[in-house]
């Protein structure tokens, strides 16, 4: 093939440069436009096997791009080892979720999270913190916030997450927040608990996924709705970007096997970012789901109370059986001593 025209290449570098600049200066651009690239090349904080004898930072943060940051609270501080998420917009920030940790000694959040903050006019910019739900380890850390100028925080309660949304046909309908040139949707996402959301960020294409997806056990409290909530989700995605899917722990290392429960020390981590082919599993998944348990290789369907109910009737069932015997064994030594007494 001969040499290209280079006016048409010109062309063409012109052409490109006008619409990724416009991409960038429109608020609310169609899918793909702003899909701002970042870095998850980061080794998060693994806690220790002694945690008094090897003392950790608590907070940990990375800067997946320079108005998107990450906030790992460390194992040590609580076993959660919650993820939280800063989005920093032109008019106001995001933060999305506020950990598992109340005291604002030995968790410094807000402090850390007012630092990170832009200022505009001569002081920090608006920040509004809201919750993927409800669970205390998601909003533990609310009381640090409340009061503080310049921030509003929305309660994680099913009619607060409504009312403020707007979101009245709930678990239908999508709702938008806008941060000043960055806009970020919000998808019901209820079966792990009734209020939860996730957060999609037009800017970077990150799905925000809470407990609903992540490298973990996925607790079920409502099989059939976090069913709906898959499609719901993979629905709204299917014409849209996804550079990563981002939720709220990690629970597995990189072999894809659970570490043990309330433990916090997490060698060889799982990835925190699961993919598009991740969510488009699930379905799939729960159609294998026996109601208990179903292992992929990078989350596990897991109804624990379901389980916990079988446990106790087992629990149960063998008091009554220990008891049963028990009684019978008495019953037969009183019948033997008997036949001794007639005997004597």
């Amino acid at each position: 093939m001969g040499q290209p025209d280079r006016s048409w290449v010109l062309l063409w570098f012109v052409v490109a440069g006008t619409a990724a600049a416009m991409a960038q200066s429109v608020p609310g651009a169609g899918p793909g436009l702003l899909d701002i690239p970042g870095s998850l090349e980061v080794h998060w904080s693994e806690g220790a096997k002694d945690c008094e004898a090897t003392p950790q930072p608590p907070l940990q943060v990375h800067a997946y791009e320079p108005q998107t940051y990450i906030l790992r609270q460390s194992p040590c501080a609580d076993f959660e080892a919650n993820f939280l998420y800063l989005l920093i917009g032109s008019d106001r920030a995001l933060l999305i979720d506020t950990g598992a940790v109340e005291s604002r000694k030995s968790m410094p959040l807000v402090d850390t999270v007012l630092r990170l903050l832009p200022m505009q006019g001569g002081a920090r910019l608006p920040l509004l913190v809201v919750h993927t739900h409800k669970h205390l380890d998601h909003r533990a850390g609310d009381p640090q916030f409340e009061g503080v100028a310049g921030v509003q925080l929305v309660p994680a309660d099913l009619d607060s997450v409504r009312s403020f949304f707007g979101l009245q046909h709930w678990p239908d309908g999508v709702a938008h927040l806008e941060l000043g040139g960055r806009g970020v949707d919000v998808i019901p996402a209820p079966g792990h608990q009734a209020s939860h959301v996730v957060f999609y960020d037009s800017r970077t294409a990150l799905l925000f996924s809470g407990d609903f997806l992540m490298p973990g056990r996925l607790l079920i409290e409502d099989a059939d709705a976090f069913r709906d909530s898959a499609v719901r989700v993979i629905g709204f995605l299917k014409d849209r970007p996804v550079s990563h899917i981002l939720g709220g722990h990690i629970e597995l290392d990189a072999s894809g096997q659970p570490y043990p429960w309330g433990s916090r020390y997490h060698p060889n981590e799982h990835r925190l970012d699961l993919s598009r082919e991740d969510l488009l599993a699930l379905p799939d998944a729960f159609a294998h789901f026996n109601g208990f348990y179903n292992q992929h290789p990078h989350f596990i369907l897991y109804n624990n109370m379901r389980t916990l109910l079988v446990l106790a009737a087992g629990v149960l069932a063998a008091l009554a059986l220990g008891t049963w015997w028990l009684i019978r064994s008495l019953g037969r030594r009183r019948k033997a001593r008997g036949q001794q007494l007639s005997h004597a």
